[in-house]
């Protein structure tokens, strides 16, 4: 642990700027208390509080541009796709969506700060069609509030972060071994987190061909857009579709029969959002309310992506 200390202090710089920016990219991989630590180290002389600052940074910029470009070039795709790897719950999209659509690029100041919210901002911001310049501004704002924070808290507490830092180096290897635990424990704790979601979201799916097939036999089921405003503004909604906005009530509903088949569908992973809006409906009586396996995708693969929003809303609810 003495040797790990050594090369904080010899090479702190370039440590911080691997491991935020590893981090920043969506790997679990906590650098904010390694910024605390190093801010600890700055006030003893060991490294430049400035340096540490400007390579943190740096690191944030870089992995908030990449995604911020991959946003802007693949859309909602890169933001189901991060979703999927991510160790967040599947929540995350729709969570950060309605976050930027009330703050806007402002968010981006802040995300660093929230869970999930930090890699799936970005490439929103990009999807949104927020200019270069305005991502720039902020992204670097919000690299500076959140590194600046890190060093100012280790500056702060440097006396007591001395202590733990003189107790790791007396521990040697079993130091390591500790922070590997706790690494592996945190990783842990994110997958169950994430299997424990998934679970409360377990619900009978439809398919698409299962659609279909009610579509042919005459049923006239339903469908609701359980997406997030900003994601109806990213992708059109299916023609006819009720729009299910942030979980305001649909007065169409009160028309239905009970029995009425009602397909919800959404745009992110795992249909979670569909899936929780479905068990809504079934709670309030409608029994044959199923989330749409695949959503959006699967709607849009098999029957063609609609061109433009039906504002209208108009479902047949006859």
């Amino acid at each position: 642990m003495a040797n790990l200390i050594l090369l904080l202090q010899e090479y702190g710089v370039l440590i911080v700027f691997a491991i935020v920016l590893v981090e920043q990219i969506g790997l679990p991989i906590p650098a904010f208390p390694l910024l605390i630590v190093a801010g600890a180290l700055s006030v003893d002389g060991d490294s430049s509080w400035l340096a540490v600052l400007s390579v943190s940074v740096v690191a944030c910029l870089i992995s908030d541009y990449f995604w911020f470009r991959a946003g802007r070039y693949y859309g909602k795709r890169i933001l189901r796709l991060l979703c999927k790897i991510s160790l967040s719950p599947d929540y995350c999209v729709s969570q950060t969506e309605d976050n930027f659509n009330r703050w806007g690029p402002k968010a981006l100041v802040v995300a660093k700060f929230i869970p999930g919210f930090n890699t799936i901002a970005p490439p929103l911001a990009g999807a949104m069609g927020t200019s270069n310049a305005t991502f720039l501004g902020f992204s670097i704002a919000g690299g500076i509030v959140w590194s600046g924070t890190g060093i100012a808290i280790g500056a702060g507490f440097h006396t007591q972060i001395d202590q733990v830092l003189e107790i790791l180096s007396t521990m040697g290897t079993t130091a390591l071994i500790v922070l590997g635990v706790l690494l592996v424990l945190f990783v842990t704790f994110k997958y169950i987190e994430r299997k424990r979601f998934r679970q409360s979201v377990e619900i009978d799916r439809v398919t698409i061909d299962e659609l279909k097939k009610l579509l042919e036999q005459g049923k006239e089921p339903v469908l609701i857009d359980a997406r997030s405003v900003t994601a109806q503004m990213l992708e059109p909604a299916v023609p006819g579709a009720l729009l299910f906005n942030g979980g305001e009530p649909i007065p169409e509903l009160a028309a239905l029969a009970k029995d009425r088949h009602i397909i919800v569908y959404c745009s992110c992973p795992n249909d979670v959002t569909a899936a929780h809006v479905a068990k809504e409906l079934i709670g309030h009586g409608y029994s044959r309310a199923k989330p749409l396996h695949g959503g959006l995708d699967a709607w849009n693969a098999a029957f063609g992506v609609p061109r433009e929003v039906d504002e209208g809303n108009t479902a047949s609810v006859g």
